[in-house]
């Protein structure tokens, strides 16, 4: 399990069990957690579900993370999972799973999250918006298809119908390339631009939990949603759609709760990224366990608090016929006067109109600014806007200084380009970094990243239970190995791991067949990749 020093130089063990777990909340913290249960709250339709779904994926993250603990502990290289994969089974699976990280996972999150940061700029500034087309090509129709055995029609992997250039896909490379440059100059700058970042997007999200249950408190609300936990999920668009897979009322339920988790896993997800940066840190077997550990039980916390004061301030169903009421009055209110969002009346109607909305139909699905909306509508807006772009900065950050370390590990075993092994002379894998940033300024480009993240779920997943399993053969392989950090609750809480995963997987093929074959293929493409990578001449690049 050695792993050998890069050309160039070595690596910097700056990083203390604060930083680490700076790093864990700061990439699983990104936009997510404000926008994501308004789409959860239209699958599952009720405020128990809503609740279940968000324990679940905690429960899920926890003991993932503590089965990961383990493996890094005992092996605190450079590349994490990578090497997880490579000692337990064999090159192939790091590298497919590294192939993923580089195709999609790490640097599709990393494209999406920066266009992320800059839609909501646009909210302060809406020239520098997602919403602000520079240049656009229309009447593509370009789709690909194949079929699928249960599927009436042929399922679609990919369709174009145009193609846009917005000022905000600009605003994402900016900040892509910063972060880039910044990450060059070494780990030290890395990491106090990610410990200050998480500071301040866990002190926005903590107030937003305390706005959620006192100011914007609402006593109907909190009565309604919590007085019949339960009922509404047979009554859901989602019920319906997967009402011919499931036979039986409980397994309709366990479909939809599956297909629900998506927006929460993704969310709650990233944490494994730490694993990349063993080799910085002080005391890689005494911290990388403890920062997985203090990371997710935080995060996943503040987000189980986060829906609870979501459900105490604004009811979980909308009230169309009010809505459109509101909206009404707002519209012959503004077409009276220059300047209504000064208008008391005004800023009313909006207050009203944010708790009409309720969960499920938050404007845009922005839960989050919803709760500050019922405080103050102008305010609200902004504050929420300038949260999410703190948070998703630093989300963008975790990524690109963790990311390239997998690819320094891949490059050490010339599995990747040679040059992405070598460290500059502040100890960073400076053209790892590079190749990470251009591949993911690419995809901002092709304004395929959304689509890619909804399609790598299926692979994410995948790779998790192939690690933790994963922790079972290394147990029998390398029984004699020091293991500084055993994972708690062995064999019992790791094999709930693996079937929670299994089964949501399993879920997805039929739930959300879109999602899950293209993640398939994937994974599949790297196969004839790496024999022809493994198979390049000692000195090509």
């Amino acid at each position: 399990m050695s792993q050998s020093n890069a050309v160039g130089g070595n690596f910097h063990r700056r990083l203390s069990l604060f930083d680490a777990t700076m790093l864990v909340a700061g990439t699983m913290i990104g936009s997510g957690i404000f926008i994501v249960s308004s789409d959860i709250a239209r699958d599952v339709g009720s405020s128990g579900w809503l609740l279940v779904v968000w324990v679940l994926t905690g429960v899920m993250t926890l003991i993932g993370a503590l089965s990961y603990a383990e493996l890094a502990a005992m092996m605190p290289q450079a590349g994490g999972q990578y090497i997880f994969l490579r000692e337990a089974y064999s090159p192939l699976w790091g590298f497919l799973y590294g192939w993923t990280c580089f195709t999609v996972i790490q640097t599709g999150s990393i494209a999406a999250v920066a266009v992320a940061f800059a839609k909501f700029l646009g909210v302060l500034v809406p020239e520098l918006g997602t919403d602000h087309t520079l240049f656009a090509i229309r009447d593509l129709n370009w789709t690909i298809t194949f079929p699928v055995p249960w599927m009436e029609e042929p399922l679609t992997f990919f369709e174009r119908k145009h193609f846009t250039i917005t000022s905000g896909q600009f605003v994402a490379v900016v900040i892509v390339a910063l972060l880039t440059g910044l990450n060059c100059r070494g780990v030290q700058e890395g990491k106090w631009i990610q410990n200050i970042f998480t500071i301040l997007k866990t002190a926005a999200l903590v107030l937003l939990i305390v706005i959620g249950v006192t100011s914007a408190f609402s006593a109907e609300a909190h009565q309604r949603n919590f007085s019949d936990l339960w009922s509404g999920i047979t009554d859901t668009s989602r019920y319906a759609e997967v009402l011919k897979f499931g036979q039986f009322p409980w397994l309709t339920i366990l479909l939809v709760v599956c297909a629900a988790m998506v927006g929460s896993l993704f969310s709650a997800d990233a944490w494994n990224n730490v694993t990349f940066i063993a080799g910085e840190m002080k005391e890689p077997k005494r911290d990388l366990p403890r920062s997985l550990a203090l990371g997710t039980v935080v995060v996943i916390a503040l987000y189980i608090v986060a829906n609870y004061a979501y459900l105490s301030a604004l009811p979980l169903h909308g009230n169309q016929a009010e809505i459109e009421k509101l909206e009404a009055d707002r519209a012959n209110l503004a077409g009276a006067m220059s300047n209504p969002t000064a208008d008391p009346r005004f800023v009313e109607i909006e207050k009203k109109l944010a708790y009409a909305r309720g969960i499920d139909q938050a404007k845009e699905d922005r839960v989050g600014t919803a709760i500050f909306q019922r405080v103050s509508p102008t305010l609200g807006v902004a504050f929420m806007a300038i949260a999410i772009m703190v948070s998703t900065f630093g989300c963008v950050n975790g990524m690109i200084l963790m990311g390239a370390r997998l690819y320094y590990a891949m490059a050490q075993d010339r599995l990747f380009f040679s040059s992405a092994g070598a460290l500059n002379e502040r100890g960073v894998p400076a053209i790892g970094l590079i190749l990470q940033g251009v591949w993911s300024i690419l995809l901002i480009f092709s304004g395929s990243y959304n689509d890619l993240l909804d399609y790598v779920i299926f692979a994410v997943l995948f790779f998790y239970v192939l690690t933790v399993t994963g922790l079972f053969v290394l147990r029998r392989k390398l029984p004699n190995v020091d293991r500084p950090y055993r994972a708690i609750g062995y064999p019992i809480l790791p094999f709930l791991y693996v079937i929670m995963c299994v089964v949501i997987m399993l879920a997805l093929l039929f739930v959300k067949p879109v999602y899950s074959w293209p993640s398939f293929l994937l994974v599949v493409s790297g196969i004839p990749i790496y024999f022809l990578w493994r198979g390049r001449p000692e000195q090509a690049d």
